[in-house]
């Protein structure tokens, strides 16, 4: 016995509507390209799937609708230009971190095109989502990493593997004694919403990410203090530093550079949609 894939695809992507899921006809084909070992692209030539094929999407279908993360059921998370694998007890990487890797990968390059080497620093660095874009796109750099939690250290370390990236497992707070002020480029995705937010975040990260990837306090900006004075250590006199925030947080997240004293150029950047995403600052002193 056959399904017809039309249909199923069609009642996939209702089923995952009705469940509050917001990209739900994204979301049921990539679950049926995983079931099928299919590229997404190749989903409208393929009329019928099996029986078994159609039980496997209806199960991880189940299991969407319940709010697990997509890539949590596929296991891959596509970032910029690489596959990172990703599960339970890593951080998923968003879109929207794109345009911090992007922002680091432009400063990269412009050091290369001087002829330098550039020294890029990745805090809080999850499944090492930003560290492998950088050391992907531009491979004269010298990357490196810090992850905090365990679980999600082993993730990065299967991202990185290969990848010439130094991943160490540590707190930013002291991360890289050895590198300070050396560093071009620190990025980072630290924790930034506020304990009494829980309510409010998405079920996909509120149930399925790591509370230490989430939550930073009354404000939700204790990391960005921490990450303001170390990344001040680190960082050469000039050097740059890019961190992400969230899209209330236009203001509060850069005032905490601006208000240290120590930073020059703090500049906020919107994502594609037009929301506050993420603030450069440069090194003063």
């Amino acid at each position: 016995m056959t399904v017809p894939v039309r249909s199923l695809r069609r009642e996939a992507a209702a089923r995952l509507r009705a469940a509050g899921v917001g990209s739900p006809e994204y979301d049921a084909d990539e679950l049926l390209s995983h079931v099928l070992g299919l590229p997404r692209t190749r989903l409208p030539l393929v009329d019928d799937v099996t029986d078994a094929q159609a039980e496997a999407f209806v199960g991880l279908l189940d299991r969407r609708a319940a709010r697990e993360p997509l890539q949590h059921l596929t296991g891959i998370a596509a970032f910029r230009h690489v596959e990172l694998v990703v599960g339970p007890g890593v951080f998923v990487p968003r879109p929207e971190t794109e345009l911090l890797a992007g922002w680091a990968v432009d400063r990269a390059r412009e050091l290369v095109a001087q002829g330098r080497t550039p020294v890029v620093v990745d805090l809080c660095t999850g499944s090492g989502a930003v560290a492998r874009a950088v050391a992907d796109e531009v491979p004269e750099a010298r990357v490196y990493a810090v992850e905090l939690d365990p679980a999600a250290h082993a993730w990065a370390e299967r991202n990185l593997a290969g990848t010439g990236v130094d991943l160490r497992l540590g707190d930013m707070a002291d991360a890289f004694p050895d590198l300070e002020g050396e560093v071009d480029v620190v990025t980072c995705n630290p924790p930034y919403i506020p304990l009494e937010a829980w309510e409010s975040v998405a079920p996909e990260a509120r149930d399925h990410d790591p509370e230490l990837a989430l939550f930073s306090g009354p404000d939700g900006l204790d990391a960005f203090r921490v990450l303001e004075r170390r990344a001040a250590a680190l960082l050469r006199v000039g050097a740059v530093l890019g961190a992400e925030h969230a899209d209330v947080q236009g203001e509060s997240a850069p005032a905490v550079f601006a208000a240290a004293g120590r930073w020059r150029e703090v500049v906020d950047h919107a994502d594609l949609a037009g929301r506050a995403r993420f603030v450069t600052a440069r090194l003063a002193r």
